[in-house]
């Protein structure tokens, strides 16, 4: 953590760094002109997922998605390229089914929720106890579920900045501790997505907050739940068998963060961060999710490493690993380069599938904030919005945001997004070429324009605990 009087010497030497100048301008306006012309962006998405496939952190897969970005920086031109390694356990999914026993037999189509327990020898089976939402379930008296799977049956809201997706997602997180309080056998949650009539689940990470007892946890593809809501409707005891052979393979496994730069030509110890995570769930082929934010920030740092001029700061691409089961990859980013957060000029996260973005936010000092106009004013004719001071950023930057790292927040309109996330949907065909062309557009010219503008955004003061 940054102390105060570090914060007001770098605050004071930041401000000695004038606005961005008409010739920089200029040049973000030629990016994103050109990216809108066309980029490599589809072709980099469409090599990954054919090439690759889904790369499950600790699977086959997940070793081959390091050597494919490897292989894709030196590619794409990026003059320095190197790996970081990455440390976690192994969640396995194995087999997986469920059905209604009674009163009416009806198989359910269900996936696993990352970091499940596999359910005893034989399955588990028991009536379900339906509850609205997780905040019902958490109510639950201890004991109140002994025998039985509860089932939490809240629908998510579709909106565009995903402001649905956090009251849903409580569910998949927490729903199995709450449900083995209350003494339940297993657990099962509406999928948290916003598509409809669906028979593809959406799986996503849970815990278990270092519980003794721990059940298993899936959840129910949105047909499946409507089926099961119906079943449950008709006033009868309701039944239901569930088998799950997944578990965390014993030690750990090494994967890595893949690194591409475009060294800067005057302060190359000053870094512009843009990236996203390489890591995928293994249902689909992991292109919305988050292939797209690889291929976005990889094409963008590209186009900058074109230029007749490299950018005054270096221009960093990371492609993370592990974010799906607990953002392993960036949380080691932040481990390592904590004394380097003074040099962390501003970071950029894509991991919002392949919508336009429609606003720039930001997460910067005050007196920083013409300078965000600035790079505003490149972004207005793409018909962006103007957003506040307060982003957060994604969740690979979380920890270098929450040490001090300034963050530009580059909204995507994710209305469809979480149709498709953690699904066997998520697949090349949800993707849009020239959607992705838009996003390297902006992507490159923030990031140009930042690495120009240089230390001006930060670091942004550290809250102490009670403030």
């Amino acid at each position: 953590m940054l102390t105060r009087s570090l914060f007001l010497l770098l605050f004071s030497s930041a401000l000695t760094a004038g606005p961005l100048t008409d010739a920089d301008l200029s040049i973000a306006k030629n990016l994103r002109d050109d990216a809108l012309r066309g980029t490599s962006a589809f072709a980099v998405v469409e090599s990954l997922t054919t090439e690759v496939g889904h790369r499950m952190a600790g699977s086959e897969n997940d070793a081959k998605g390091v050597a494919w970005a490897v292989a894709k920086f030196r590619e794409l031109g990026f003059p320095r390229v190197y790996v970081q390694p990455v440390s976690f356990p192994v969640w396995e999914r194995g087999f997986e089914s469920a059905g209604i026993l009674a009163p009416t037999p009806q198989p359910l189509t269900i996936a696993a929720l990352g970091g499940s327990i596999g359910t005893p020898p034989g399955c588990v089976s028991g009536q379900i106890v339906r509850f609205a939402n997780a905040a019902e379930l958490q109510q639950a008296a201890a004991g109140s579920l002994r025998g039985k799977i509860a089932y939490v049956a809240n629908r998510m809201q579709r909106a565009r900045d995903g402001s649905g997706y956090g009251p849903a997602v409580i569910a998949r997180v927490q729903g199995a501790v709450f449900a083995a309080r209350a003494g339940a056998s297993a657990v099962l949650i509406r999928s948290v997505g916003t598509d409809e009539n669906s028979r593809t689940p959406h799986t996503g990470t849970m815990r278990y907050d270092n519980m003794l007892t721990r059940i298993p946890a899936a959840a129910l593809a949105s047909a499946d739940a409507d089926g099961l809501e119906s079943a449950l409707a008709g006033g009868q005891p309701v039944v239901v068998k569930l088998e799950l052979g997944s578990r965390v393979r014993k030690g750990e496994y090494t994967s890595a963060n893949v690194i591409g730069e475009i060294p800067g030509r005057e302060f190359p110890d000053e870094v512009v961060i843009i990236g996203g995570h390489l890591d995928s769930w293994d249902l689909g082929v992991g292109a919305v999710d988050n292939g797209a934010g690889v291929a976005i920030t990889m094409s963008a740092g590209a186009l900058i490493g074109r230029l007749s001029s490299a950018p005054k700061r270096t221009i960093r691409v990371v492609a993370f690993a592990n974010e799906e089961q607990g953002v392993y990859g960036g949380k080691q980013y932040a481990k390592t380069h904590a004394d380097q957060v003074a040099s962390h000029v501003l970071g950029a996260e894509s991991d919002f599938g392949g919508g336009r973005i429609y606003r720039l936010s930001s997460r910067v000092i005050d007196s920083a904030l013409p300078v965000i106009d600035q790079i505003y004013s490149v972004l207005e004719p793409l018909g962006i919005e103007r957003g506040d001071n307060l982003a957060s950023g994604g969740a690979d930057l979380s920890t270098m945001r929450d040490l001090g790292m300034p963050i530009l927040g580059l909204n995507q309109d994710g209305s469809q997004y979480f149709d498709y996330h953690h699904t066997a949907a998520d697949s090349l065909d949800k993707l849009n070429a020239k959607d992705l062309d838009f996003n390297v557009a902006v992507y490159a010219a923030t990031a140009w324009l930042a690495a120009q503008a240089g230390p001006v955004f930060g670091p942004v003061p550290v809250k102490a605990a009670g403030e």
